[in-house]
């Protein structure tokens, strides 16, 4: 019986190995993004002497849009494979803030981002509302809300997980450097 129980734990760890598939195709996918990304730098910078104000900063929050998408992916992707699959060995001396990113804080980091993608769409769509319904609007801030209260929520339950995590002996939690 021991021996069949070894077997499936082996198994189930090894099968973690399955997600670096993911991690390589959320890199390749990257790639194709900095290619998208290339061309509306291109399209931008050729354009940049005719448009005016508004237009010039509709795409340049089109282009910090896409830099912070494309953060967001490369966040996903070290951190995941650096939690769930495999530590960096640190050849490249470049990963050592890579442990301090958990499951938890890494939550709160797409969210915070999400919520920063959020807010530039947003600000877009406001520099641009004569486009959109006052229904449309409407909409669009009720859900960057939700967004930013999904992130608050999300950021709490992690605060308190760590205060939880985080006590000494006697029972009482540890102050936070904040």
């Amino acid at each position: 019986m021991k021996r069949i129980e070894l077997a499936i734990e082996s198994i189930i760890l090894a099968s973690r190995w399955l997600l670096v598939v993911f991690y390589v195709g959320l890199a390749l996918a990257l790639a194709v993004y900095a290619v998208s990304f290339g061309k509306k730098l291109v399209e931008f910078m050729s354009k940049v002497l005719v448009m005016n104000d508004t237009d010039t900063i509709l795409k340049m929050l089109g282009l910090i849009d896409a830099a912070l998408v494309a953060s967001l992916v490369v966040m996903v992707i070290i951190s995941g494979y650096e939690n769930f699959v495999s530590r960096f060995d640190g050849e490249t001396g470049d990963v050592h803030w890579l442990g301090t990113i958990d499951a938890g804080s890494l939550k709160v980091k797409v969210a915070s981002t999400i919520v920063a993608i959020s807010s530039i769409h947003l600000l877009q769509v406001f520099l641009n509302s004569a486009t959109y319904t006052s229904g449309q609007l409407m909409w669009m801030t009720i859900m960057h809300m939700a967004f930013v209260a999904s992130a608050l929520l999300l950021a709490y339950i992690d605060r308190l997980t760590g205060l939880k995590a985080g006590k000494k002996a006697d029972g009482k939690p540890k102050e936070l450097d904040i």
